[in-house]
């Protein structure tokens, strides 16, 4: 069983024994069909990754890594906020006319800043950082920007990065207000992971601790029959994950950029419904 697995089973069990039902209140989540899209839920989960001893990710079910990634370079790399520069549909229904999602996400990423050494954006600050001053208490991340929230079609789920150095070892934080355990979860600690690698490896540095902190986790109701049945399920060792070590440059990276050796995950055939 890889560790990924072990914390999603505790998470899940967690919620399902120990949430709270929220089907008292009005939510805003509908189903395709327009019924509203309740949950149980945990609040305050938080998970820790040690990146060296093994790649956080499930094999209870196939995580589509390679689209995971494609999506982490969107928006950390083009920085994009619109759908047309994404090899995937996944963000077609937040997407207007034009295949923007508005002022989220990659945009938040775009915006440059003025520094004493000059005006950079947020990525780049964080490049800039972990190769000139890898003792600041600073490196950090942030997409929820208040002023933007109303331009937003959704506001950021996965929304801080925090970075810090320890001796040669890259560590970072992933704040999050907000998961879908069965859709998203391991999505966004697989991306997050996959950040962790690039932004060490063109750093100098080792991948260290990926820290997961999750506000609102979250189980939708329609969700609840395929997490039970998903727990069921014989789960693997986790495969082994490389990174092209010719990379040096962060602009660089491509979704072929990395592999997965041994990925053996148990068969799932439940199709996961998204309440948006």
């Amino acid at each position: 069983m890889s560790y990924a697995d072990e914390r999603f089973i505790q998470n899940c069990r967690e919620i399902l024994s120990d949430g709270v039902w929220d089907t008292d209140r009005e939510v805003r989540p509908r189903w395709e069909d327009g019924t509203p899209a309740h949950t149980i839920k945990k609040f305050g989960i938080i998970n820790r990754y040690d990146l060296q001893k093994e790649f956080p990710i499930l094999t209870l079910r196939r995580t589509y890594w390679k689209t995971a990634v494609d999506e982490l370079l969107w928006i950390w790399q083009k920085k994009s906020n619109n759908v047309h520069d994404l090899n995937a549909h996944i963000w077609d229904q937040w997407a207007d006319e034009t295949g923007s999602i508005g002022k989220a996400y990659g945009y938040q990423l775009s915006v440059k800043h003025h520094y004493p050494e000059g005006d950079m954006d947020q990525v780049d600050r964080v490049l800039y950082d972990l190769k000139h001053n890898p003792a600041s208490r600073r490196i950090m991340t942030n997409l929820y920007n208040f002023q933007d929230l109303s331009e937003m079609h959704l506001y950021p789920c996965a929304y801080s990065m925090t970075f810090n150095v320890s001796g040669n070892v890259l560590n970072a934080i992933l704040n999050q207000r907000s998961q879908d355990m069965l859709a998203a979860n391991n999505w966004n600690v697989v991306q997050y992971a996959v950040l962790v690698h690039m932004m060490a490896q063109v750093s100098g540095l080792v991948p260290g601790e990926l820290v997961h902190v999750i506000a609102d986790a979250h189980i939708y109701d329609r969700h609840v029959p395929i997490v039970e049945n998903m727990l069921k399920q014989t789960p693997s060792a986790a495969p082994k994950f490389t990174v092209d070590p010719a990379v040096t440059d962060f602009y660089a990276f491509t979704r072929d950029s990395f592999r997965l050796e041994g990925y053996t995950p148990a068969p799932f055939k439940d199709k996961i419904p998204i309440a948006i």
